[in-house]
């Protein structure tokens, strides 16, 4: 990582950043999917749904944990002149950066209820509820480290442990406006 001021955004909020936009999104594509008869039925549909949303919300919340873990172990501190980016900046940008990706995957799952209601939205709901899953386990991370993960806002766009990411750095426990875990601070 190079010297010299750079932008900071916490990785728990990154992470958490797409979980209550699929939830929610998910929550209303399986809504609209349950009114449409769909090709099986919706008893059918409804059931394959829970069964997704199960392994959509476990997948997520366990996927790519060794990296996060990896990078937690062998983050360095943050600098002086570093700058910590506001939750709620964060927030903006990444759900911003994405939004398209929601549009396209909320447009899809109503689409498929078509052949299997309500299943889709589920899976966007399992994803969410994943995203949500893993920031608390961060938070658990950083609650037991005392310290907070930050990961280079240049690099967030990818992801937290895209191929971009060098490694995070750390903050004490009180820094930035984000609780553990990526929760607004109380």
């Amino acid at each position: 990582m190079g010297r010299g001021a750079q932008s900071l955004a916490r990785v728990a909020v990154v992470v958490r950043a797409g979980a209550a936009p699929l939830w929610w999104s998910g929550l209303i594509a399986g809504g609209i999917g349950v009114l449409l008869p769909g090709l099986t039925g919706r008893r059918i549909g409804v059931l394959s749904g829970a069964a997704l949303f199960l392994i959509a919300a476990a997948v997520t919340a366990l996927l790519r944990r060794g990296r996060y873990a990896h990078f937690a172990d062998s983050a360095t501190r943050a600098g002086r002149t570093d700058i910590l980016q506001d939750r709620r900046v964060t927030l903006r940008n990444w759900r911003r950066a994405h939004r398209w990706y929601w549009v396209a995957a909320v447009v899809a799952a109503v689409v498929s209820s078509f052949a299997l209601p309500a299943a889709g939205g589920l899976l966007l709901a399992g994803a969410g509820a994943g995203l949500w899953m893993k920031a608390l386990w961060l938070g658990r991370r950083e609650q037991d480290a005392q310290k907070l993960l930050w990961l280079r806002t240049d690099w967030a766009d990818a992801g937290p442990v895209g191929k971009r990411v060098k490694g995070f750095r750390t903050t004490g426990i009180a820094a930035g406006d984000a609780a553990p875990g990526g929760a607004r601070r109380r």
